[in-house]
């Protein structure tokens, strides 16, 4: 176990981290499959998706938190991110290595490919452990805490009901959840009703077993998915360049993108989700939250690894969002 870093102001939003990962960007001018290729520089940052979202909230002012854990024998770049920024560390240290998820960036096309481990294997008995250790940890945080992130692919032998099993404690205890993963386990977690989701195209189209080839039959999807039983209160679909589906049950909107110069595509999805709890924070309409999540995972796209730039210039460019409203 680690020490907990503790810091002045206590969470107001924890993310959990069941399978992090060190995210290795190597850079090439035109990657060649089956070639040799020479790469132009490396760079490692602490990653996953929920380190993502703290590492965002944290470059926006926000007091966040990360439970779940980490391989003792690479833990130190996590560490740096956490003391660095202020995030309170809240990990079970569990013996080896946390995964190493490798990101080619080709320079030329702008394209990343993505190379993503699975994550260490869980026994039966080392999966409960650690589920029942992350619930106590968030139980010990519930009285300041205002939101809860589950976001990320679970690592093998962890079940997929986890998630579920969270939000039902944390929802119960009055802590709204936002869920941001795929597969079978979001299809297990959307079964207890989390506050918030926020699925990409494709994972949404997986989700309901159709293909979603079109903007209306996005918008169909989410509507249905906003009157299952339960239901969140918000979906959110990224869109990629296309931008993003922002649905109530009593409105649609499409948050249309920014052009900005991209350095990498890592991440903006994560800054998406920081953005959408920055704006719950603030208790911004459906308008002003699409614009500000927007932003921030256009301000993403300007830097490498899990960062933002300044808040006044997140904030600036939320200004310049267009937002259309659907029928």
């Amino acid at each position: 176990m680690n020490p907990l870093h503790s810091f002045t102001h206590p969470p107001r939003v924890v993310t959990v981290a069941l399978n992090p990962a060190l995210d290795q960007t190597i850079e090439v001018a035109g990657l060649q499959p089956g070639a040799v290729n020479r790469a132009l520089r490396m760079r490692i940052d602490a990653g996953g998706k929920a380190i993502n979202v703290a590492s965002c909230l944290s470059d926006s002012g926000v007091h966040a938190a990360v439970a779940g854990q980490l391989g003792r024998s690479n833990a130190v770049l996590f560490e740096e991110l956490f003391q660095r920024k202020k995030i309170a560390n809240h990990c079970c240290y569990l013996d080896g290595l946390t995964r190493v998820n490798t990101k080619l960036a080709d320079t030329v096309t702008g394209e990343t490919t993505d190379l993503n481990m699975p994550g260490p294997e869980f026994t039966p008995g080392a999966a409960a452990d650690l589920l029942n250790q992350v619930l106590e940890r968030l139980e010990r945080l519930a009285e300041h805490v205002d939101w809860i992130v589950l976001s990320g692919s679970l690592p093998p032998g962890i079940p997929v009901n986890a998630y579920a099993t969270i939000i039902t404690r944390m929802q119960a205890a009055g802590i709204p959840v936002l869920l941001d993963t795929s597969g079978a386990p979001l299809k297990a977690a959307l079964a207890t009703g989390p506050r918030m989701i926020k699925p990409n195209r494709h994972e949404l189209a997986e989700l309901l077993n159709r293909p979603l080839d079109s903007l209306a039959s996005l918008v169909a999807a989410g509507r249905e998915v906003l009157h299952s039983s339960p239901a969140p209160e918000w979906a959110v679909v990224s869109l990629g360049s296309d931008g993003a589906l922002f649905l109530t049950r009593e409105q649609t909107l499409h948050a249309h993108p920014l052009p900005v110069a991209v350095t990498s595509t890592v991440g903006a999805g994560d800054a998406m989700v920081a953005g959408l709890i920055a704006a719950r924070l603030e208790d911004r309409s459906l308008i002003e939250t699409a614009q500000l999540a927007t932003a921030f995972s256009a301000a993403k796209l300007t830097r490498r690894g899990p960062h933002l730039p300044p808040l006044a210039e997140v904030r600036a460019l939320a200004g310049h969002v267009t937002v259309s409203v659907i029928d």
